[in-house]
């Protein structure tokens, strides 16, 4: 798995209504910035928005990544939305295990 990854994975599982698989993407104690405005923190919080957000959302599409920027295990991975409305950015770490998880998730700016 690479940083870049978490990206598609999270479009897959969103299109499945897959909200704690969702949450799987992301350290426990991760911050997410959404609703805009808002700050949810921890994956047990972040499954009840993600649960809300696919009942509204019918479909995500994949986006096009801009470089991703890498210092040891953080990486700093960001999207350019297909409605042109800024960008989505996210801070990653490299687990133990080799995997990546969302650390701080900004899917609006």
């Amino acid at each position: 798995m690479t940083p870049e990854d978490i990206s598609r994975l999270f479009v897959e599982r969103a299109n499945a209504g897959d909200a704690a698989g969702l949450t799987e993407l992301y350290e426990p104690d991760a911050v997410l910035a959404y609703p805009p405005g808002s700050r949810t923190v921890g994956r047990e919080a972040m499954r009840a928005v993600f649960e809300q957000m696919l009942q509204h959302v019918p479909k995500f599409e994949p986006e096009d990544a801009l470089p991703t920027i890498t210092h040891g295990d953080l990486a700093l991975t960001s999207t350019r939305p297909k409605d042109g409305t800024g960008g989505r950015v996210q801070l990653v770490r490299r687990q133990p295990d080799g995997s990546w998880l969302r650390v701080i998730d900004r899917p609006e700016l």
